[in-house]
């Protein structure tokens, strides 16, 4: 029996209490397994067991060699990390061959958002296009815009949420490890999501339960809405690449704008940590620089 033909039982044993006691997303446990299935192929026919950190560091340098940057090697130390853990709670291995090992520095990316004048250019509805589709479009990207969720989140919406969202101006998201939070929704975005309410039924299979469905009337898939995003951007004549982060990144970036209120953001994008909303704050400044560099006289060398 190879290395890999042993261990594959444990793995299937973690990922199974990944996904039915931690609760993690189908897009993470999928990630984790594609992580474990990276050191199953670097050890080869070493036996985790007997995996020691310089054995680790050799993987990390290979990896790193062949181009994969800094962040993903964190995220696979990370996963590779819990796993040999969770096999030393069960007594299969003695020490965590992980432990202490830092994988190498990247650059800083921050996220790219649209300006307040691209997003209004975006959202603004497009002339002689009226079809079910259009409307459709219109209220996802105008909820993405206006709540700053996520694309998961915003596929796994169910028709029920739309009474409160029209009645209340809010709406409660199942976010990231089970978590629940209250966001609110802007009266563009109600408007947008009233008219496609009025036209969901020409589109949806009958008893279908999601509120924003694809053209075969079941639950719209995310690559369709990344796919839709992109054709109106390009349609528009924007400048950029735009997908569905891009407008999550971009409600953050203006909220915190206008409001300079970095916990309100934080909680609305539902971070556990407000270290992950502060990258927001860099791009508030870049914001102030541009303004600046524009309008002060003495800003630039003439």
């Amino acid at each position: 029996m190879t290395a890999v033909a042993a261990v594959a039982p444990r793995l299937a044993d973690y990922l199974a209490e990944l996904s039915d006691q931690r609760r993690v997303s189908p897009h993470t446990l999928s990630n984790y397994r594609r992580d474990l299935e990276k050191l199953l192929i670097a050890a080869g026919d070493t036996p985790l067991a007997s995996l020691q950190v310089h054995h680790v560091r050799r993987f990390v340098a290979q990896m790193h060699g062949q181009g994969l940057a800094g962040r993903s090697l964190a995220r696979l130390l990370s996963t590779w990390r819990g796993f040999f853990r969770w096999l030393g709670e069960r007594g299969m291995i003695k020490a965590n061959p992980c432990e202490g090992i830092r994988p190498p520095k990247s650059p800083r990316l921050l996220p790219k958002a649209l300006s307040v004048d691209e997003t209004a250019r975006l959202l603004e509805p497009v002339e002689d296009d009226d079809t079910v589709q259009a409307a459709r479009d219109l209220a996802m990207f105008e909820l993405f815009y206006s709540s700053g969720l996520r694309l998961a989140e915003l596929v796994a919406l169910d028709c029920e949420v739309l009474d409160t969202i029209l009645h209340e101006g809010e709406i409660r998201v199942l976010g990231k490890r089970s978590k629940l939070r209250l966001v609110p929704v802007g009266s563009k975005a109600c408007e947008a999501l009233a008219a496609w309410g009025e036209v969901r039924g020409e589109l949806a299979l009958p008893g279908e339960k999601a509120l924003f469905v694809g053209v075969r009337g079941a639950r719209i898939s995310p690559r369709m809405v990344e796919a839709r995003l992109a054709r109106r951007a390009s349609q528009l004549g924007l400048p950029t690449h735009v997908h569905p982060h891009m407008l999550r990144h971009s409600f953050a970036s203006h909220v915190l704008q206008s409001s300079g209120d970095l916990r309100a953001v934080q909680e609305m994008l539902g971070h556990a940590s407000i270290a992950s909303t502060q990258v927001y704050t860099h791009l508030d400044f870049q914001h102030l620089a541009k303004v600046y560099d524009a309008a002060h006289p003495r800003a630039k060398a003439k």
